[in-house]
């Protein structure tokens, strides 16, 4: 008999909230989610654990979505953006009948090639404001497997990266969705993004920029979807006016030297118009970064603070490994290795927002 839990009681009204997602037998299953000794007959040891995740009937997507609902609705001030970060983990697996195997990045890794075998899992946490930290906090609420081998097609990283931010749209109408992701999640599927959605990532050294197209001449034909070739990052960098500008980042305040400017990524945002950010911090000449976001209306600083928040999910994710044993789970059939990651997520908010709050267990 494992022993049990005493949830403080304003925990235990949170969680009592996701009790219409799953079946009672798997509400029963997945303590601590009810407080005191377990009812006679309930389901308990690993072997019932196993089962929760492998057979028994429950979405881990609903799970995420509710939380995110959750999370937005009390850590989030009503009506303002919510700001997600992108980010995706590798866990270390071996053997032949693991699903989803492959052979992914692995930052962790040393040698010179910075790869290993595992579960890759692409990661959307909502980044939020505490007031016990200083720094943002990573709550991560949706999870999706990297699949090669599924059929027909299988999804990157950043289809299911657009696909979650899209759900997470439709669950929070009303607000603005503000994306913030590294430079592997740039590519022509961000063109498929939501109104209600805007991207920031790290512009690549040689993006193809456009200026705006102009106005329609009257003349038959097509009309230009693409204004004239603007020079390269580093040469604009040479030529613009530059402004100061404080941005607090990496738990750090700051003056940095950026410029601005409005132009089409055609290659990654298709015919939405993109606001170029080149910053320059420490170097003499040219710039340090380079940020491209769809959010038009925000201020450089807002951009250069938004892309700087995704190192929030990175830290969750690590504390997510080293506290909470995120990756540990040993299960290998598909609908098993799907959910381990997307539940033992929401379960992370505590480890990637520092020590618990008192009174918590």
């Amino acid at each position: 008999m494992l022993p049990a839990l005493t949830l403080p009681p304003s925990l235990l009204a949170l969680l009592v909230s996701f009790r219409p997602l799953v079946t009672a037998p798997s509400f029963r299953t997945s303590a601590p989610w009810q407080p005191g000794p377990r009812p006679a007959g309930a389901a308990d040891g690993l072997r019932d654990a196993h089962r929760f995740f492998s057979h028994a009937r429950w979405s881990a997507e609903d799970l995420g979505l509710a939380l995110a609902k959750l999370v937005a609705a009390l850590l989030v001030p009503g009506g303002q953006p919510v700001t997600v970060a992108v980010d995706d983990t590798l866990v270390r697996r071996t053997g032949k009948k693991v699903h989803a195997l492959g052979w992914f990045h692995d930052g962790s890794a040393t040698g010179p090639h910075q790869v290993g075998p595992g579960n890759n899992g692409v990661i959307a946490a909502i980044v939020v404001r505490l007031p016990f930290l200083t720094r943002p906090a990573a709550l991560p609420v949706l999870a999706r497997l990297v699949h090669r081998d599924l059929k027909p097609a299988p999804a990157s990283r950043l289809v299911l990266a657009r696909q979650m931010t899209a759900a997470l749209a439709r669950v929070l109408p009303g607000r603005q969705v503000h994306v913030a992701a590294d430079a592997a999640y740039a590519g022509k599927e961000l063109a498929r993004l939501p109104a209600a959605v805007t991207w920031t990532t790290r512009l690549r050294k040689d993006a193809a920029l456009y200026g705006l197209p102009g106005p329609r001449t009257g003349r038959r034909g097509r009309p230009r979807v693409k204004g004239q070739r603007l020079p390269s990052p580093a040469l604009l960098a040479q030529t613009a006016i530059s402004a100061p500008v404080t941005v607090r980042r990496y738990g750090r305040t700051a003056t940095v030297q950026a410029t601005a400017l409005t132009c089409l990524w055609h290659g990654v945002f298709g015919a939405r118009p993109a606001q170029v950010i080149l910053v320059r911090g420490h170097a003499a000449t040219g710039y340090d970064i380079a940020l491209a976001t769809t959010g038009l209306a925000a201020a450089p600083a807002q951009v250069i603070e938004r892309y700087a928040s995704r190192r929030s999910a990175e830290v969750a994710v690590e504390d997510a490994k080293q506290i909470f044993g995120t990756g540990q789970a040993r299960n290998r059939l598909p609908a098993a290795v799907h959910r381990t990651i997307p539940f033992t997520s929401p379960a992370r908010a505590w480890p990637c927002c520092g020590t618990p709050p008192p009174g918590t267990t």
